[in-house]
Parts: structure tokens; C-alpha cells; sequence
């Protein structure tokens, strides 16, 4: 690395972080590393004791991000981050780490791809130290921002077809015709299969024609760096919420004229802003988000359906609630100086009345048909000022599956069985609400 060439390879890319605090503290201690690969972008995260500095460069050929951390030691923790790094990692291909100089460690990430990195720090939160992290984009989407249309793969467009002389209709009137034209199969029993005898949902068919077919956001609740709350078994609930969203995205695409996108299908932190923007980009007609709540005390028990308030919530319970799931950026990790982030919280204020009653009237079947497979925690659907739900175009709900600090629940969590009733169950519940109303026409100005 200490080559003629090193100034040329800068580039003016280093740059130095430093944590709220007057002066760097010397002697910081790694107590954890993790590295969290996922397609859209992988994270290295460094938790030490106190404060840390870092400076970071590219080197292009072949491509490696050069980080060095100040006022560090080399320990056994830090060595641990070589062998973190997975074989799948879509970005990462190797690791290694030394003592540059007395007080600096130097990390070299070697790499798969050019990568467009972002690092900063974290302060403090929850159950988390200090946190430097490093997060790798691929070139062209350097942003969260740039990530925030689904996947293709996810919501695949119905195919154009070729349409007749009295084929027409107005474009507002075409949800309408739409839900004419196909409430009965929408009152169609569901299948009773498990989740291996689903299959991507079959080509289009040629009768019918682009824009007609309901896309279903799903929203998986936490994911990476933050783990969501923790059954007294060790489950978490990021990761039974995947779960339970791959088993309803397996039912939506074997649903006629329903396609289906998630916010992430594997275990990676999104932000609370780029949920709800991936809803708006991909042109979503519902958005769903599922949980699994802790609560206080592990005698809570039972599901519950939440919609947005623009006031005040409906029951301190649902308030506090609200207050948890809004602290998830905080505990997974974002860069609060970012301008996605800023746009984002302007963005965030714009939820109309007609998306909260939309949601409302989504919710309420949705809340019965949970009601039919397990206990109901609240016989009412409840609202807050959940983040999550403040699309202000697309009805948006969040169902707590169950309170994983039940042991009972959490047990019941585990199963396949009950997370398939789950998933069908909230199924059942949007399609009563499409067999009756059609989905909020929404018109709307990209920012």
C-alpha cells in the first residue's frame, strides 16, 4: 500500500469520521464485529467500548476499500471479522486485518465489484456500544435512496397484451372494471396447501392487460443490525416475520390477478423512510407490515391490526407500541446526516385521510380473519403514529402476529403450521377488502 501510486489511488476519496465527542478517546476496545450481506447492500459493523475515528479510501484494481481506524488495538474480536465474511457475500470476498501503526488498525476489504461505500457512526442506543459501520452499495445505487425500487424478479409487470376495438377503458375507471371482472375469483377459497406445493404465479394471461392486477407490498418488520424483540427462547423477530412474509408472497403469487414485492426478502436493515418509499416507487396498491412485538411483561398475548393516526393514538398501549417500532432506525442504523434522510422526514408528513380510512377499512377484515386462528390481543383495530405506515397514497396496516415474549406465542412462532394460518389469514383479509372496495386511486408527484 505504500506505493508512489497511493496519491493517485486516494482520489480524494478519504475522509475522516468522527463521533460526537471532543476528542477521540484512545485504547477503544472491539467488542463485536458483524457483517451483514444482502443483494441491495452488505454491512460491517464495529461496536467497540468508546468513540472511534476512521479514514477510507478505494483502490480500484482489483477493488478493495482500505479503512483505518484510529486509536484501536488489534484483539481477538477484530480478528474474528475474517471470519465473518460469507462465500455468498454478493460484495465481499475477503477481509484481512493488522496493526498499521501503534494506535491504528488497518482493515483491507477485498471485493467482488466496484462498490460506492458509505461509513459513519452510531452512538450508543438499546443494547449496542459505539458503532462504526460501513456500508457497501453497488456502483449506481451509492445510496438508500437508489435502492428503493423492488426488485423486478419480486413484482414482475403483467405482459402487454394486445387489445379488441371495444377493449378500452378511462384510466379511472379501470380498477373498478377490473374488481367487476374478477370478484369472483377473488371469493375463491384459497388453497390448502403448504407452502411447497406453491409456485410462481403463472404467466399472465392474454386477456388480461397491464395495470389490472393488485400489487401487495410486503413488509417483513426489522432485519439486520436490529433484531426486533426477542422471545425468552431466543427467537427474534426479524426473523419470524421473514418467514411468515416468504409464506404469504407464496400465496399472493398463486392468487389470481395479485402480484406481490417485499421491502426485503433476507436478513438486512431497512430503514423505516425506505419502506414506505418502496411502496410509493413501485406504485403499490396495498402495504402490509408484520410483526411479532415483546412487550413489558410475558403474560401479553394475542394478535393486533394497526393503521395510522394523524392524531393522537387510540390506547396508551398503542402509543407505546408505536414508540418501539419507530425507534427501529435508531437500533439498526442510520446516517442521520444523510440527505436521503432529510428528504425522507419531509416526505414522512404527507399521509392523507382518505389513505388512514382506506387502511382502516383493509384493516378491519384483516383483524376478524386473525381473530378466526388465534387470540385477538384488542377486538378493534388500533392506531398510532407508526413511520412505517405514513404512505400517503397507499393503505397501509401492521400486524403483530403474536407477542413473541409470550413463551406460549413464541413457541406457536416456531411452527410452520401457525405461521402459514397467519399468512393466510392476512390474505383472507385483503381479499375481502379488495372483493368490496377497490384499492385508493392514487395520483402522486415523485420528489
Amino acid at each position: 500500500m505504500t506505493t508512489p501510486r497511493r496519491s493517485f489511488l486516494i482520489q480524494g476519496s478519504s475522509i475522516a469520521l468522527l463521533l460526537g465527542a471532543p476528542s477521540i478517546a484512545r485504547g477503544a476496545t472491539i467488542v463485536a464485529v458483524r457483517v451483514w450481506p444482502a443483494n441491495e447492500y452488505t454491512r460491517v459493523t464495529l461496536e467497540s467500548d468508546r468513540a472511534l475515528s476512521a479514514t477510507h479510501f478505494m483502490v480500484p484494481d482489483p477493488p478493495r476499500l482500505v479503512v483505518d481506524v484510529k486509536g484501536l488495538q488489534l484483539n481477538a474480536q477484530l480478528r474474528e471479522l475474517v471470519g465473518k465474511v460469507r462465500p455468498d457475500d454478493p460484495f465481499i470476498r475477503d477481509i484481512r486485518v493488522a496493526q498499521y501503526a501503534p494506535d491504528v488498525v488497518r482493515l483491507v476489504l477485498d471485493l467482488k465489484q466496484q462498490v460506492h461505500p458509505q461509513v459513519f457512526t452510531l452512538p450508543p442506543v438499546a443494547a449496542y456500544g459505539n458503532r462504526l459501520v460501513f456500508d457497501l452499495y453497488p456502483v449506481g445505487a451509492n445510496s438508500l435512496l437508489a435502492l428503493a425500487d423492488p426488485p423486478a424478479r419480486e413484482a414482475p409487470a403483467p405482459a402487454p397484451a394486445p387489445r379488441s376495438r371495444d377493449d378500452h377503458a378511462k384510466p379511472e375507471d379501470t380498477l373498478n372494471e377490473w374488481l367487476s371482472r374478477h370478484r369472483a375469483s377473488l371469493d375463491q377459497p384459497l388453497p390448502e396447501n403448504g407452502p411447497r406445493q406453491f409456485a410462481r404465479q403463472d404467466p399472465p394471461r392474454r386477456d388480461r392487460r397491464p395495470g389490472h392486477s393488485v400489487l401487495l407490498m410486503l413488509d417483513p418488520g426489522h432485519g439486520g443490525e436490529d433484531p426486533g424483540a426477542t422471545g425468552p427462547g431466543g427467537l427474534h423477530e426479524k426473523d419470524v416475520v421473514l418467514l411468515i412474509g416468504h409464506e404469504l408472497r407464496e400465496m399472493v403469487q398463486r392468487t389470481p390477478n395479485m402480484r406481490v414485492a417485499m421491502t426485503r426478502d433476507s436478513d438486512f436493515f431497512v430503514p423505516l423512510w425506505m419502506r414506505v418509499e418502496k411502496a410509493q416507487r413501485a406504485n403499490a396498491d396495498l402495504f402490509t407490515s408484520i410483526h411479532a412485538d415483546g412487550w413489558y411483561t410475558p403474560d401479553a398475548r394475542g394478535a393486533s391490526v394497526y393503521c395510522l393516526s394523524q392524531g393522537g393514538a387510540s390506547s396508551v398501549e398503542a402509543r407505546l407500541m408505536a414508540q418501539r417500532e419507530n425507534a427501529a432506525d435508531a437500533i439498526g442504523g442510520i446516517d442521520i446526516q444523510a440527505h436521503d434522510y432529510q428528504v425522507a422526514k419531509v416526505m414522512l408528513d404527507m399521509s392523507t385521510t382518505a389513505q388512514i380510512d382506506a387502511s382502516l377499512k383493509m384493516a378491519a377484515p384483516t383483524l376478524r380473519k386473525m381473530g378466526s386462528i388465534v387470540h385477538l390481543h384488542s377486538q378493534q383495530v388500533q392506531q398510532a403514529g407508526f413511520v412505517v405506515l405514513k404512505s400517503p397514497t397507499v393503505p397501509s396496516m401492521l400486524v403483530e402476529t403474536a407477542f413473541i415474549s409470550n413463551p406460549e406465542e413464541e413457541a406457536r412462532l416456531r411452527t410452520p403450521r401457525y405461521r402459514r394460518q397467519v399468512a393466510r389469514a392476512i390474505l383472507e383479509g385483503i381479499r375481502e377488502y379488495l372483493g368490496t372496495r377497490p384499492p385508493l386511486a392514487r395520483r402522486r408527484t415523485m420528489v
